[in-house]
Formats: structure tokens, C-alpha cells, sequence
């Protein structure tokens, strides 16, 4: 754990608390409507297709491609100086929804990052709450 962590930590919502518990414990959980059958982000407490009210959280492989990235060369907030430069990224998850994340174990250089590139989940503990999924080259590459 980073003993030092000076960036900001986020304050889960009621609505995404179970998403931070399973981050906690190292696994991917995402809201799943059962009327629809589908996975959905953002946490609500009903579901965006359908409006059941019927949401259940669910296991995520953390498997996905990245939609889109941007490789950030200044800090827009204070604590990110010492990462520079780093990359941001959208990643649609296998199961559908798309999260917005920082790609972390590949160099911030457009010839080693792709649209479309496999990730998977990892995750960085910052605190004793708080561990934050990030995504990084899926191991063997092409799926």
C-alpha cells in the first residue's frame, strides 16, 4: 500500500459502495439489471434500459479493450506530477459498459497503446478502504 498517497480518494456514493467493496477484495462487480439481462455503469438504483428497480451487483471478468485513450503531459490536479506522463483511457468492459480508468504497465507512447487493445483489471491499494481498478495489457495480447 502507498503510505503517501497525495492524490484525490474517492468518497463512494450509497449507490456505488458495493463497486469500492469489491475493489477492495480485488474484483471487478458491476450493477446487472435481471429484467433486461444487461450490465450497466454508472451505479444507480434502477436501471438505465428498463427502469427496474431491481438492480443486482455482479462478478465483472475485468477483461475489456480500450475504446479510447489520452496520454496526459501536465497534472491538472496536485499529486499527479511524479506520474508524468500518464494515460487515461475508456475501456469497454467485456460484459458492455464502458469505464473511464488509467491504463497503467505500458509506456505512454502512442506506438504502445491501441484502440481496441486487450486489458484486464488490476488493482492499486491506496488505503485501507480505498483500491482503485486500473487496466493494463491483457496477458498473451490478442483475444
Amino acid at each position: 500500500m502507498t503510505s503517501q498517497y497525495r492524490r484525490p480518494i474517492p468518497s463512494p456514493s450509497p449507490e456505488a459502495r458495493p463497486f469500492w467493496e469489491g475493489a477492495r477484495e480485488h474484483r471487478l462487480a458491476l450493477p446487472y439489471c435481471p429484467a433486461c439481462a444487461q450490465f450497466f455503469w454508472f451505479p444507480r438504483p434502477f436501471c438505465p434500459r428498463c427502469f427496474s428497480w431491481e438492480v443486482e451487483w455482479r462478478p465483472a471478468s475485468g477483461r475489456g479493450r480500450v475504446y479510447s485513450f489520452a496520454i496526459q503531459y501536465r497534472a491538472q490536479m496536485p499529486g499527479f506530477e511524479d506520474e508524468l506522463p500518464y494515460l487515461t483511457a475508456l475501456v469497454d468492459l467485456d460484459e458492455g459498459p464502458r469505464l473511464m480508468t488509467n491504463l497503467v504497465e505500458v509506456e505512454p507512447d502512442p506506438v504502445s497503446v491501441r484502440c481496441d487493445m486487450p486489458v484486464e483489471v488490476v488493482f492499486a491499494d491506496i488505503n485501507d478502504e480505498i483500491s482503485l481498478p486500473k487496466f493494463r495489457p491483457a496477458a498473451g495480447g490478442a483475444r
